[in-house]
């Protein structure tokens, strides 16, 4: 870890910092380096799922999102849901960790029944946004964490554009079935954009 952090410090990017600052993406420590930098990172690192485990408890981004791409998908199982939660402070941490990790799972189903049931909007962008990118993920899973997310989150655009995400990755398979859904979706903020969102890319 104290390696990392020294190739970490030497590619501080001030102007990044500026830009998280602006969205309120601050973390404990943030050195501003760039996403595609930590992957290249990741990468020499390989998979190292205990040392992913350490990292992801540090109060620094560039560590946590580090190890989001050097964790094992294979050993995440439903038991460990609640510690990847925990680390998921904001979209960015959210967006890397349905990318880098949790797309691949083999519990994806329950990541989604899980999460999307809370009071968390974080955690349900991040397991609409796994599923969207799984190739196991079922159909029905995805349907019934869009009514829990409507329902847990009426008026959140985060979580409607997760429901958007997943809900696309299905349409070429499910088009009827998706139609339906967003027409018996419950009237709310989170309901609408979703059907804003879905209708457009039924068009195209």
């Amino acid at each position: 870890m104290v390696a990392l952090l020294g190739k970490i410090r030497k590619q501080m990017n001030g102007a990044m910092l500026d830009t998280f600052r602006y969205y309120g993406s601050n973390y404990g420590v943030n050195y501003g380096v760039a996403l595609h930098t930590l992957r290249d990172m990741a990468q020499e690192i390989g998979i190292d799922h205990s040392l992913a485990s350490f990292l992801y408890l540090q109060q620094v981004r560039e560590l946590r999102v580090i190890a989001l791409w050097i964790a094992d998908s294979n050993a995440v199982k439903s038991a460990d849901f609640d510690f990847w939660a925990k680390g998921i402070v904001n979209s960015e941490v959210a967006e890397q960790a349905a990318h880098a990790l949790l797309c691949k799972i083999t519990d994806i189903d329950l990541l989604l029944d899980k999460w999307c049931s809370g009071e968390n909007s974080l955690i349900a962008y991040s397991a609409h946004l796994a599923a969207s990118r799984s190739s196991i993920v079922s159909f029905d899973a995805i349907q019934r964490a869009v009514y829990k997310t409507v329902s847990s989150f009426p008026d959140n655009r985060l979580a409607a554009q997760g429901c958007v995400a997943s809900l696309a990755s299905q349409i070429p398979a499910n088009r009827a079935a998706i139609q339906d859904i967003i027409k018996n979706l419950p009237q709310s903020p989170t309901a609408e954009i979703i059907r804003d969102e879905i209708s457009w890319r039924f068009e195209y």
